[in-house]
């Protein structure tokens, strides 16, 4: 569903500007849009102008999740994400007047655990922003940049302990989610705009602890923007983003209620980039076995997940089943393996519990 509330929570708790009003939703993301811009139905999405930045809207980010493979036969994910969270509706600007606050998440998962990093910008002073021609999307000393039309790209970002620079090459098209990139994220019509590049053939290298590695794989790119996305008493999500052997991808997540049944949703891609809509019935999930975290939280890391229109009855189990982002925001995220209908890889992400 992609997706994220910490850039969100960031402006809540930084307390910069004005006070921030009592959180509404998971994270705040349910609050009253008041004064930013609304997803609405029918808006065409165009392109490369929307690969970059949107001013009015609250929030929007960049990311990336990496499925990758080491001369061994070793499994290993990387993920890349800048946030941008408005304070404020208008357009950029320079120095601390800026409305934008940035968030950049990075985490390396394979053999040897799973680490995490974050970093955090103010906008209008150099340290984050996005580009579109040349496409280039950077966060301090973290970097995703390449052609203007997402074709090619050049992911970098290191951590404690660990690093990793990765080339994207995609010759899929992009997708998009929904109804034409209208994504709907409750039965209240909250809804973003949401894309993606499922694409990517990845090569490049990952290094832990001073050890570089040689890697091969797969990576989906999501991008997402909206100004109130969630509806109050929406507690949190499952997001899958799936590689099937057959060359397909999937897209499913769930939104979960505090009372009530979630909201589910998904897009199944043909090998051609072809997308059909998903929704309701047609995504059924469900949690298998939990795994508790470093922090206590108990969390769902192996899941039967079925498309019952596409043929498709899996097990998705996570590669890393401790794979806690600790970040001030923390979540669950990392790289999954498939088993059943069809064999894959993939990623799941988790929040709210």
């Amino acid at each position: 569903m992609k997706r994220e509330a910490w850039a969100v929570m960031f402006l809540l708790l930084c307390g910069c500007d004005q006070p921030a009003p009592a959180p509404k939703g998971y994270a705040g993301l349910g609050q009253d849009a008041g004064a930013f811009k609304q997803v609405i139905r029918d808006h065409a999405l165009v392109f490369p102008r929307d690969h970059g930045a949107h001013d009015g809207f609250r929030i929007e980010w960049w990311y990336i999740t990496a499925n990758l493979e080491d001369a061994q036969g070793q499994a290993w994910g990387a993920q890349w994400t800048l946030f941008r969270s408005a304070l404020r509706p208008g357009p950029e600007a320079a120095g601390w007047t800026s409305p934008n606050l940035w968030m950049g998440h990075a985490a390396l998962t394979g053999p040897g655990g799973h680490q995490s990093a974050e970093t955090l910008a103010r906008g209008g002073i150099g340290q984050a922003g996005v580009e579109v021609r040349p496409f280039r999307a950077w966060i301090n000393d973290w970097s995703l940049q390449g052609a203007d039309d997402l074709g090619q790209l050049q992911m970098h970002a290191r951590g404690q302990g660990f690093a990793y620079r990765l080339d994207l090459v995609s010759r899929g098209p992009l997708v998009l989610h929904g109804v034409k990139g209208y994504s709907e994220k409750s039965g209240k019509g909250q809804a973003s705009y949401y894309y993606s590049q499922p694409f990517f053939r990845v090569t490049g290298e990952v290094e832990r602890e001073g050890r570089h590695v040689a890697v091969t794989g797969r990576a989906w790119l999501d991008r997402e923007w909206s100004s109130q996305p969630l509806a109050a008493g929406q507690s949190g999500w499952d997001w899958f983003s799936l590689h099937l052997d057959s060359g397909a991808k999937l897209m499913l997540f769930q939104v979960r209620e505090q009372q009530g049944q979630p909201y589910r949703a998904g897009t199944w891609i043909t090998t051609e980039g072809q997308a059909q809509a998903l929704q309701g019935e047609q995504v059924q999930l469900e949690a298998l076995t939990w795994t508790l975290q470093e922090n206590g939280k108990q969390v769902p890391t192996r899941w039967r997940v079925r498309v019952p229109g596409r043929g498709v009855d899996v097990e998705v189990e996570a590669l890393e089943p401790r794979a806690w982002m600790h970040t001030r925001f923390a979540y669950w995220e990392g790289p999954v393996r498939l088993k059943g209908s069809e064999g894959g890889s993939g990623y799941l992400e988790m929040t709210g519990y």
